[in-house]
């Protein structure tokens, strides 16, 4: 079975399977693990647009590690878990520290930089050095649970093990770099391209001869997966300072939501973001309501409502006691709206879209 698969797979892959994707033909680890990272939950559409522009940046793993996390994240802003731009960033002054610049060729030192799991170094592991490790993100836990008509459910983590053992057995035994980078290219075009989630297209899979859930009729039931994640839903206030054609920013916390990225002050109730501006100005009328919008994360929706104050509507007095107070805040700075939507500024996808948008960039003039 193994060689009907791999071979199949390879063959495949040379012929039919995904070709021009920046990031393919290349034993550069750097670059393996830069797309590796970014397409973790993100569409290649999405990541085209970013993988580039990062790597101009920053061409080397020497270039990230000697970046401050400041200059990394604008190049990181709109694509989400930003956690991985923090841990990329770690794990580059790792490779630098421990490595001498070198990316390890064994998975289990590659584990231990932040941001890598299992599957993400044998990707790395097989792309760059041809060793024959299999990589096993969601898509390809779908093509084995299809293949081997694996009816465990896969929400446990014993389940996850024994199948990801199962397609160990699959993998070209000798590895190399003439067979490696071809089979897990094709694992990865195999599900994101044919063994979809929905409507898999089994007709033109090259498997599917051997594929025993094709042949016992459960494709469309595998794999099994049951727990799901409860959504939540909250509503956020943004005080949004306006300063001639300047925003107030301030730097997020190191957890949680949009942690280290630049955003509006947030509050969670229209009676706590009052108060806040009442202690800074004391006149609420000056607060301008500018509706609301919802912001889709993985597991939570966010209701956000911008709340618009121009300092030039304050008394002269109210507005300089303002401008104090922020220039003695270290955590705030004043932020130009053109570098923020040129991507100067790492700030969350929803503000850039807002800032993109609402009227207020007729008052501040970048339209």
């Amino acid at each position: 079975m193994q060689n009907t698969f791999s071979d199949a797979l390879v063959a495949w892959q040379r012929s039919h399977g995904r070709q021009g994707l920046p990031w393919q033909n290349t034993q550069d680890p750097y670059r393996v693990w830069l797309s590796e990272i970014m397409l973790q939950q993100t569409q290649v559409q999405t990541v085209l647009g970013y993988y580039q522009r990062f790597l101009n940046a920053f061409p080397t793993v020497q270039d990230l590690a000697a970046a401050s996390v400041d200059e990394v994240m604008p190049y990181w802003s709109g694509l989400g878990y930003y956690s991985r731009a923090r841990n990329l960033h770690r794990a580059a002054q790792m490779v630098v520290e421990r490595f001498g610049g070198q990316f390890p060729q064994d998975p289990d030192l590659l584990i231990e930089l932040p941001g890598i799991g299992r599957s993400t170094a044998h990707a790395i592991a097989s792309f760059c050095f041809g060793l024959p490790h299999t990589i096993f993100d969601a898509n390809v836990q779908r093509v084995m649970a299809r293949y081997w008509a694996f009816d465990q459910d896969l929400a446990g983590t014993a389940a996850v093990r024994t199948l990801w053992s199962m397609a160990q057995t699959l993998v070209p035994p000798q590895g190399g770099l003439d067979t490696m980078p071809a089979y897990t290219q094709g694992l990865m075009d195999l599900g994101a391209t044919v063994c979809t989630a929905k409507h898999p297209q089994c007709s033109a899979c090259p498997v599917q001869r051997s594929c025993r859930a094709l042949q016992s009729g459960l494709v469309d039931v595998l794999p099994r997966k049951t727990r799901k994640l409860k959504r939540t839903t909250s509503t956020w206030y943004w005080l949004v300072i306006v300063h001639g054609d300047q925003i107030l920013l301030g730097k997020r916390s190191d957890t949680g939501i949009w942690a280290q990225l630049y955003c509006f002050e947030t509050f969670a109730s229209e009676a706590e973001l009052e108060a806040a501006w009442q202690q800074l100005s004391g006149d609420s009328s000056q607060l301008q309501w500018h509706g609301s919008f919802k912001h889709v994360l993985t597991h939570k929706d966010l209701h956000l409502v911008p709340v618009v104050v121009h300092l030039s509507d304050m008394p002269l007095p109210a507005a300089e006691h303002l401008l104090q107070q922020v220039a003695l805040d270290s955590t705030k700075k004043w932020a130009d709206v053109q570098a923020v939507l040129a991507g100067q500024w790492a700030v969350p996808a929803p503000l850039l879209a807002w800032l993109t948008h609402t009227e207020l960039g007729e008052a501040v003039g970048y339209r």
